[in-house]
């Protein structure tokens, strides 16, 4: 199949991406048609939005166009699993749970559990997201190895390799983590895979307030512990629970059980999960923020945020997600970005009911890094047609 007989449609409302419709939707499904779509728009001056399962798409800025919006989802083949290497290679359409399904059959895990659901491979590299787990096992830019990207004028280039000790190009799998398809179309993604724990042991702890979170999570965080989680659910102003999740051979993982509940003067030892555990707090007419900060600084953001505020935050990695009344954003969110400044922090936001969005800043403060990130834009799309002005500075 060539480009010319790839999917073709025009765009319609339920294509939108952060409220602007496409021209026209494409789905490619090899890298080849990829590579061709992309040299055609820029032959033509064609602006181009990658998207996988879309449920990141609200996560950067509304793009200033879109001629074309490229489905990646028919890019769906798990390429290559190694297991004796924990390895995988897998193109960016395939959905994270239908990987995970696949590695699971040979006890291994890729550990990233961000927890929106569709997920592709694409899409959680471009948004760089994860969830509880990123404590004990990083992030997207730790775990990816290798990378195929297909440049805007239809180049393809790799980076990194198959084997987790070669590391050669893996800048360039950095560079594309959370670019949002600003420097061009990831196709194929490589990872470092783990064993799936054989035992997991869970304290649940009450918190009448809380911000008694702060110095607990920092207690944990200075303990000899090995948590792989370190969740707090709460509503800012109010209540709390504090989630701390143990995952290793069944003696290790109950005797640190045994240990947070001492450090942390209580909770309940389970054997399971809580089902909504790195569930993104809110709902559609909230506004939802992805606040980043030290770890130490978790009492300031709780008190930062708005009453009503409802909040689930890795106390361990200093990573939250804020779900913001929208009648309160507008205030709320320039307060947020002061109260995290001290913090080294940032707030940045992930979506927005229609009637607010255009109101809000959606990146805030950008800092010195915005001219380097100008040269790579200029580098990697000089006519700013991949997804133009959904990224930092309105690159």
């Amino acid at each position: 199949m060539t480009a010319a007989t790839a999917t073709r449609r025009p765009g319609t409302p339920d294509d939108a991406v952060n409220g602007v419709v496409p021209g026209e939707v494409v789905r490619p499904t090899s890298v080849e048609e990829v590579a061709e779509l992309l040299k055609a728009a820029t032959a033509d001056r064609r602006t181009v939005v990658p998207a996988g399962g879309r449920s990141k798409l609200t996560w950067a800025a509304p793009p200033s166009s879109c001629d074309l919006l490229l489905d990646t989802t028919g890019l769906d083949r798990v390429v290559e699993h190694v297991a004796g290497d924990l390895t995988v290679v897998a193109e960016a359409g395939v959905r994270l749970a239908d990987l995970q399904a696949r590695v699971g059959d040979a006890g291994q895990v890729l550990a990233l559990d961000p927890p929106e659901e569709g997920a592709t491979l694409g899409g959680v590299v471009s948004a760089n997201a994860s969830g509880p787990r990123r404590l004990r096992y990083g992030t997207v830019r730790d775990l990816l190895i290798g990378i195929t990207v297909v440049l805007a004028d239809g180049t393809v280039a790799h980076a990194g390799g198959k084997v987790v000790k070669n590391v050669a190009g893996y800048d360039l799998g950095k560079l594309y983590t959370g670019a949002h398809g600003t420097l061009g179309v990831v196709v194929s993604t490589t990872w470092r895979l783990h064993p799936v724990p054989p035992a997991r042991r869970v304290v649940v702890l009450e918190l009448p307030d809380a911000s008694a979170a702060g110095p607990l999570a920092i207690a944990l965080n200075r303990s000899t512990l090995t948590p792989s989680a370190v969740e707090l659910v709460a509503e800012a102003g109010g209540a709390g629970r504090l989630v701390v999740v143990f995952e290793s051979i069944a003696e290790s993982v109950s005797a640190q059980a045994r240990q947070a509940v001492e450090l942390m003067g209580g909770g309940a030892e389970l054997d399971e999960v809580p089902a909504d555990l790195g569930r993104r707090p809110g709902g559609p007419d909230d506004v939802l923020l992805r606040l980043a900060y030290v770890p130490t600084g978790l009492t300031d953001v709780l008190a930062a945020l708005p009453a009503g505020t409802h909040l689930a935050a890795s106390a361990g990695t200093g990573v939250a997600y804020a779900a913001v009344p929208a009648a309160d954003a507008a205030g709320a969110l320039p307060a947020v970005r002061a109260a995290l400044a001290p913090h080294d922090g940032s707030a940045v936001l992930l979506h927005a009911p229609e009637a607010v969005r255009d109101q809000l800043d959606h990146w805030g403060p950008v800092g010195d890094a915005l001219d380097l990130m100008r040269r790579v834009k200029e580098r990697f799309d000089p006519e700013r047609l991949m997804s133009p002005g959904r990224f930092v500075g309105g690159l």
